[in-house]
């Protein structure tokens, strides 16, 4: 299977399935000389895996991490680290009846297209559990970032029709309301609004918000690598992200460029913008500014309400999919959508050293 690295300098591979016996990631290019243990991976595991709060898939994985090469005397050696995390809830049972038919809204139809046969246990690599391979990584690329003052901070926007009230943000609300929404209210309501779905056998989708803060001017590649199409790609791999949006996003499509652009102003000696419409990347290059994403997340497609498909001997069925699964998948990406821009800025600023031949003279010149 192409496709699953991800990266130039600083490269991942994930590998394994939903229901085997393990997954885990390769991390390339690390360089050396980071202070780095399983607990500090282990706190971002924490935040995505299952059976955490009432509105998460009941199924529990402890997700513990553990770290096979990379490491010597408590820091990264620069040669690849290796993590694996073992499965040890799986219930493949539960997935047996759908190994006939075709789930509406997963990739059971496209995967058998493609190889011919599928890991109908969960998925298999088609599982939102792959992530945890990159969330793993992006505790790395996270804590290297953080050593460089680049701090990233995502969190639930909106659940359904819930959104946040950005006058009430409360940052340490993201890791303790069950949506990791950074408002307390907006939480409330919006897990009212799931139990509304739940009780209808049905799922919700909604939107993460990160926030870049720190980032220096000057990230990312003109044409075809561009800091925000990076970024987009990086988003749009995961699996229930159908949208990607930088700055105002969208909503530039209705405005006139007199109330769009950025004005440039002179801030404390320094070149600063009076707003930021463009969310921190201007021509595909950061511009010194906070960098704003949003990803907006589709409805989890395993509904207990019966559906229409067809099976493998082409014949229309209905059914109501078993199993564990999540109302909503949202609070528990918000981990993943903060690794992959802190994989794909960190692989973006490590590129970057070769830009300049002064870069080249701090490192090698004599």
């Amino acid at each position: 299977m192409a496709g699953s690295s991800y990266g130039r300098i600083f490269q991942i591979t994930t590998w394994g399935e939903s229901h085997g016996k393990a997954l885990g990631v390769v991390i390339d290019g690390c360089p050396a000389g980071l202070f780095l243990c399983e607990d500090d991976i282990q706190l971002f595991l924490d935040r995505r895996k299952p059976g955490k709060t009432h509105i998460s898939t009941p199924r529990k994985e402890e997700d513990k991490v553990e770290i096979l090469s990379g490491i010597f005397d408590g820091k990264t050696t620069g040669t690849p680290i290796s993590l694996i995390i073992h499965n040890t809830s799986q219930r493949s049972s539960d997935y047996s009846e759908i190994a006939n038919y075709y789930r509406p809204g997963h990739a059971d139809y496209t995967f058998e297209q493609k190889y011919g046969f599928r890991d109908y246990r969960g998925g298999g690599r088609s599982s939102a559990r792959e992530t945890i391979g990159r969330v793993a990584a992006g505790a790395i690329a996270s804590k290297l970032l953080s050593s460089l003052g680049i701090h990233l901070t995502a969190y639930t926007r909106s659940i359904g029709p819930v959104a946040i009230d950005e006058n009430a943000f409360e940052a340490a609300a993201i890791l303790e309301t069950a949506t990791c929404m950074p408002d307390r209210a907006a939480s409330e309501r919006a897990e009212a609004y799931l139990a509304g779905c739940m009780k209808d056998y049905d799922s919700a989708g909604g939107v993460i918000e990160c926030k870049i803060d720190g980032c220096p001017a000057g990230i990312g590649e003109p044409v075809f690598d561009k800091l925000d199409a990076a970024l987009a790609k990086a988003v749009m791999s995961i699996g229930a992200v159908k949208a990607v949006e930088i700055g105002d996003g969208i909503q530039v499509s209705t405005r006139r460029g007199s109330s769009n652009n950025d004005a440039f102003i002179i801030k404390d000696g320094k070149v600063a913008k009076e707003t930021n419409h463009a969310g921190g990347i201007l021509g595909g290059i950061s511009d010194g500014s906070a960098i704003i994403l949003r990803a907006h997340v589709k409805p989890t497609p395993s509904i207990f309400q019966k559906q229409h498909t067809v099976n493998r001997q082409g014949e229309e069925i209905e059914i109501a999919i078993k199993g564990r699964h999540d109302p909503v998948v949202v609070p528990r990406a918000v981990v993943v959508v903060e690794s992959m821009v802190a994989i794909t800025l960190l692989d973006a600023m490590l590129t970057n050293m070769g830009a300049r031949v002064e870069n080249l003279a701090k490192i090698y010149g004599k």
